[in-house]
């Protein structure tokens, strides 16, 4: 039986690798220059001003930035974009940096026009006004409409996956074309899949998943809160919490893009023992995609368009704020689960022989 070379781990050494841990260390370089940033900032407002901002407020915005990057939205959208270019073959390093960094892109766009003192923004941060509703269909309607697409394409790799598993049961060889997506599906969304064609431009879709202000007007809170509650605070401290909110949520994400890297390099390693595990691990990708974008489209339908029907009304109340942990154990579950009947299979294979 023929093993596929495409989407296989580069040997440790190799070009490949090297050139993959120079771009993890860039990846991890940016998180690390938005931490120093925040830091920075939050010292020039120390040096300006002599009220101090209280550590607790600077404590909530980062802790606040690393909750939200377990929002199942977030773990879906980079778990299922991974397992897109891993399909392809490719080592994507950034995927969690870039989707963070374009949501972090309206915090602090947000936190910065706070700070300025721009009265337009309450009306787009504030529930129920024209400019908030307008924004959270925009936001809702894409991330909504990407998780589907993404979903779809897991679904159908994982079907393929299930395929090729019986394949190999019966003896047949399998080829490194035979693991991408194939079939009606695939050629459908291969249009609107086009555009996110590299890691960077994971950027984009973070940054239009951002203008729901669900994150930006958590931190636009914080910043007034600080403003009314400790008078004198400089503007350079104020501006430190969405830089602060940013680098939590950015630091996580990346640590999430690279966790899913590993296990899906760790099943495509040899993919024809480990298509049982490629089907599951994306089975389990495809449904959370799928099942997120339900949710977010049924509440762009109740809250944007005023539909009122039980099916929509359910799905706009279904709150998915910590459901982001309960599928990254279950994908580790799975992987450990893997790991260990892998490991004993091993053994035996070795006591017969």
């Amino acid at each position: 039986m023929s093993s596929p070379s495409a989407g296989r781990m580069p040997a440790l050494g190799s070009g490949a690798e090297r050139s993959f841990c120079a771009r993890a260390a860039a990846t991890m370089g940016v998180v690390v220059v938005l931490h120093a940033t925040a830091v920075g900032l939050l010292g020039l407002g120390a040096v300006a001003s002599t009220v101090p901002l209280a550590a607790g407020l600077v404590a909530t915005a980062y802790l606040t930035g690393v909750r939200h990057s377990y929002d199942w939205d977030h773990i879906a959208t980079i778990d299922n974009s991974t397992r897109r270019f891993v399909a392809q073959g490719r080592e994507p390093a950034s995927v969690g940096l870039a989707f963070s960094l374009g949501h972090s892109s309206v915090v602090i766009a947000a936190g910065a026009l706070a700070v300025a003192g721009a009265t337009f923004l309450s009306a787009l941060v504030q529930e129920g006004t024209r400019a908030n509703t307008l924004l959270g269909l925009v936001g809702g309607t894409v991330s909504g409409l990407f998780l589907l697409v993404m979903g779809c394409y897991n679904a159908a790799a994982s079907r393929r996956s299930w395929s090729l598993r019986r394949r190999a049961r019966r003896g047949e060889g399998a080829s490194a074309g035979d693991l991408e997506s194939q079939g009606l599906i695939s050629r459908l969304l291969a249009r609107p899949l086009s555009r996110v064609s590299r890691p960077r431009d994971m950027y984009a879709v973070g940054f239009l998943f951002g203008l729901g202000f669900d994150t930006a007007s958590t931190v636009s809170l914080l910043i007034v809160t600080a403003s009314a509650a400790v008078a004198g605070v400089s503007a350079w401290t104020l501006l430190s919490l969405p830089f602060f909110f940013a680098a939590g949520m950015c630091l996580c994400d990346s640590l999430n893009g690279f966790a899913v890297l590993r296990m899906y390099r760790s099943a495509w390693q040899e993919p024809v023992r480990k298509l049982g595990f490629n089907a599951v691990i994306t089975g389990i990708s495809a449904f959370s995609a799928l099942f997120i974008s339900a949710i977010t489209i049924g509440g762009v339908l109740h809250h944007g368009l005023g539909l009122r029907d039980p099916l929509t009304t359910r799905l706009a109340a279904i709150d998915l704020g910590q459901a982001g942990l309960l599928l990254i154990a279950t994908m580790f579950g799975v992987w450990g689960l893997a790991a260990v009947v892998w490991k004993s299979g091993h053994r035996l294979s070795g006591r017969r022989s």
